[in-house]
């Protein structure tokens, strides 16, 4: 009968071997496979079984053998670890007998793989959607490869990695780490198992941030876990979501929907490796206007969220000004409120409209000096008027004001560009600036409001405050 049965017998144990594997072996004429793995089998076979081994980098060879003994009328099984159809000889079978037009019947019997079997000795650290990316480039190029890995750390996926290092390949799961960082937590938990059910098998638990590629080798598998994940009592659990209603849910309907619109917008920018503070200001910028020139237009001073959000938690940054009220009314309250501020604007004050008129002034050139006088060191947020703006820089270079930061986004078409270039030479304060002709009241909000919320941004968690 000519038969190639491709098999997976397991990470390596003679436990881990399914039913169907056994019986298969059992019935052999012919077994074909990497000479490491044939110790794991051999007892199961009959007596006059023909074993043909080969070496590492010898797939090809193999599946040719397993043809000629094939085409001699032999049943013939082809080993792989784990599940043959993952990273295995299970494609190339099928490829080859495509390219010889072979009648050879083929069959395919699944093994457990050996992320499988890592996530069992870690726990449950796959309980929710996942995939599986080999590090190895002999056949697929680095390039694609990263971008897998980003797909992968932006998509929040929990991740299997295999051939995670070898001899030649030393610094790739480096550069894993250094993304799914830019993505993820440090504490995500990550899980290794070396030699996964056999007798030097090693099992270890840490985090994203503490995690060190040099206790990695070849015969490991490393398994990443997501936003979700946690380690208890030394094991890495992934929830599927079973007690969140039981929970009271930490995360709100609306929240939920503001992180999942989160995680979509960083999954479609063109540039992912963005400073976190930068960041977490243009996911807000995005989310708000549904504007992706805004990857182009959204310039943040180095640290600017980061150094500001820090001077709101010591107690040194107490007031917001804006120019207009929309911007107050687009700051969470919530957040205000968490963190003992408040978010003032000075248009309605009786002594605008008096220095206005008096003055010769807008309304918001009035309420800009207005609220220097009180506030001088204010985080000040611009989303409409540009004349406020330029009023603040005048002040500003009268020493009358030294704000904590400046938010510069008002929107228009007269002397709205000019504006924006006015206050960049103020390099000793941080600033975020939307470049152009756009802006407005919205954006402005939003950006205070990505300040305010910065210690969500390594957890991608916005809107605790809706």
């Amino acid at each position: 009968m000519k038969k190639i049965i491709i098999a997976g017998i397991g990470p390596g144990s003679s436990e881990d071997i399914t039913p169907a594997v056994v019986e298969a072996l059992r019935q052999a004429d012919a077994v074909v496979g990497y000479q490491y793995y044939f110790q794991f089998i051999k007892p199961l076979l009959r007596d006059g079984c023909e074993c043909v081994d080969t070496g590492m980098k010898k797939e090809r060879e193999r599946a040719e053998q397993a043809f000629e003994l094939a085409q001699q009328g032999k049943t013939v099984v082809v080993i792989s670890s784990g599940d043959a159809g993952i990273y295995g000889m299970t494609p190339l079978v099928y490829e080859m007998a495509r390219e010889k037009k072979s009648q050879v019947q083929i069959e395919s019997l699944p093994g457990i793989s050996a992320f499988q079997k890592a996530a069992s000795l870690l726990g449950a650290p796959i309980g929710h959607d996942m995939c599986l990316i080999s590090l190895s480039d002999l056949l697929t190029p680095w390039e694609v490869i990263e971008q897998r890995i980003k797909a992968a750390a932006a998509g929040d996926f929990v991740t299997a990695i295999y051939n995670p290092k070898s001899h030649g390949r030393y610094w790739q799961l480096y550069r894993l780490q250094e993304l799914f960082l830019k993505w993820r937590s440090p504490l995500t938990p990550i899980g290794y198992v070396r030699q996964a059910g056999r007798e030097e098998q090693e099992v270890k638990v840490t985090t994203l941030g503490d995690f060190d590629p040099e206790d990695v080798d070849m015969f490991t598998v490393v398994l990443i876990g997501n936003s979700q994940s946690y380690i208890s009592e030394g094991k890495i659990i992934t929830p599927r979501g079973y007690y969140a209603q039981e929970k009271d849910d930490d995360v709100k309907p609306g929240q939920q929907i503001m992180m999942d619109s989160f995680r979509t917008i960083a999954g479609e920018l063109h540039n992912k490796d963005l400073p976190l503070g930068h960041k977490w200001a243009l996911l807000h910028a995005i989310h708000t206007t549904a504007d992706f020139e805004m990857e182009r237009l959204l310039n943040t001073d180095e640290h600017a969220v980061e150094n500001l959000f820090q001077k709101v938690k010591k107690g040194e940054l107490k007031t917001i000004i804006t120019d207009v009220t929309m911007v107050v009314s687009g700051i969470r309250k919530g957040a205000l409120s968490r963190l003992g501020m408040e978010a003032k604007c000075y248009l309605s004050d009786p002594r605008v409209a008096e220095m206005a008129a008096t003055q010769g002034i807008t309304r918001t050139q009035a309420g800009i000096r207005l609220a220097v006088e009180e506030h001088p060191d204010a985080l000040f947020a611009f989303g409409n008027a540009p004349t406020a703006l330029m009023e603040l820089c005048a002040l500003i270079r009268k020493g009358k004001a030294c704000p904590a930061g400046i938010i510069a986004a008002p929107v228009g078409f007269v002397h709205v560009r000019e504006s924006k270039h006015m206050v960049k030479p103020f390099r000793d304060i941080p600033k975020i600036i939307v470049e152009g002709r756009k802006g407005g009241s919205n954006l402005a909000a939003t950006l205070c409001n990505a300040i305010l919320t910065f210690d969500d941004a390594e957890q991608l968690k916005p809107g605790r405050d809706l």
